[in-house]
């Protein structure tokens, strides 16, 4: 049976993974509040009389994409 393998080798790995972790967790928050502010956009500009088709032809996705965006 072999025993725990030795952790101060790997120190820097560790280091380094709970950076990595932490930047991925930082990027995750800031896409939600992106998500968020551009739902927002859309719904005021729909809001301003713009269709999801005009929205949709103007960012070059599909009218599809405008409702996900909207659900979101």
């Amino acid at each position: 049976m072999a025993g725990k393998p030795d952790i101060s080798a790997h120190q820097e790995t560790f280091r380094h993974l709970k950076e990595v972790r932490a930047e991925a967790i930082r990027h995750t928050l800031l896409a939600r509040q992106f998500h968020a502010e551009r739902r927002d956009l859309l719904r005021s500009l729909i809001e301003e009389g713009f269709s999801q088709a005009d929205i949709a032809r103007e960012l070059g996705v599909s009218r599809q994409a405008i409702q996900k965006m909207l659900a979101g």
